[in-house]
């Protein structure tokens, strides 16, 4: 059995905030499952089953953020499970909005949830998940506990259904792997560059004006079968050619 745990606060007033990010994870994954909104069981509301041949059990503990151990350690316990079938899906404000970051291990890093996991099991030897919410412009605990912007809700949804990807690619391939998958992953990536920008870029060409003034080409020039103009050049449909003294003119 599997286990993801997402991390948040109980409460209306706390639902739409960042810092319950892991929660909408959680029910996205839930979601995809088919399996509603769970039952309350030990501090925390849970849902389980087979999933694509997964055996996973989704876990938003009801306790508030700095006491989230209490359910982990419980759900832990019940299904006898081991750390390495455990992920934490968490807030990180470290993280540009857009980004994930996951790790087998590792300290809490700021994080109430993760520090109160961490105490509880007395080990940091878990996975875990970090969504970006963004840095603070002001104080942290403003900020985690406000809503997203107007511009972060546009990309939001984007956001949470490759973090509940992520967190099913733990589940199937183990930690490593959806790692390198996942902590290079964008929301947004960078345009690539196009051919003809990356042709000049790698060669250095530029259009160079010819010496009669004419638009140029870095290429070669053309045939030699032109007529030869005052200033000893030999003009081409293709290109330019100045004749060396002792050349045939």
């Amino acid at each position: 059995m599997k286990i993801v745990v997402g991390l948040g606060n109980p409460g209306r007033q706390y639902l739409e905030t960042r810092h319950n990010v892991g929660w909408r994870v959680v029910d996205r994954l839930a979601d995809r499952a088919g399996w509603g909104g769970g039952r309350e069981r030990d501090a925390a509301r849970v849902a389980w089953g087979r999933y694509r041949g997964l055996d996973l059990e989704l876990v938003k503990p009801l306790t508030f953020m700095n006491e989230s151990g209490l359910a982990v350690r419980k759900v832990l316990a019940r299904e006898r499970a081991p750390l390495e079938d455990l992920l934490v899906v968490c807030d990180d404000f470290a993280l540009p909005f857009g980004r994930l970051r996951l790790r087998e291990a590792g300290s809490a890093g700021g994080h109430n949830g993760l520090r109160s996991i961490i105490g509880e099991l007395g080990s940091q030897h878990f996975a875990r998940l970090r969504v970006g919410i963004g840095e603070p412009r002001a104080g942290a605990v403003d900020h985690v506990l406000a809503r997203f912007s107007a511009a972060e809700q546009a990309d939001l949804e984007g956001l949470v259904d490759a973090a509940a990807d992520a967190g099913e690619d733990w589940a199937r391939e183990g930690v490593n792997r959806a790692a390198t998958r996942w902590n290079a992953w964008q929301l947004h990536p960078p345009e690539p560059a196009t051919a003809s920008a990356a042709t000049d870029a790698s060669t250095g060409s530029s259009q160079a004006p010819r010496p009669d003034g004419s638009p140029g080409s870095a290429g070669a020039p053309g045939p030699t079968d032109g007529t030869i103009g005052p200033d000893g050049i030999r003009r081409t449909r293709t290109g330019w050619r100045k004749l060396l003294p002792g050349q045939d003119q």
